[in-house]
């Protein structure tokens, strides 16, 4: 049977952080939006997949 009201230190940290800093949160979403959340060109993708080089088995090796 699991022990219902443990929390870990971790946990504990981020409910804090969350309750000290409430606009937290809305300011991943919009470093998120920024960076990452972009939209993808399916053409754009399968152009760079066509022309890639193989990559060797072990590169650091000069057989």
């Amino acid at each position: 049977m699991k022990n219902r009201s443990y929390r870990s230190e971790a946990t504990l940290f981020i409910e804090q952080l969350k309750s000290e800093r409430p606009h937290l949160e809305d300011q991943q979403r919009q470093g998120r939006s920024i960076w990452w959340d972009k939209p993808q060109d399916l053409e754009t993708t399968q152009e760079r997949q066509s022309v890639k080089v193989p990559q060797k088995p072990y590169v650091y090796h000069n057989a």
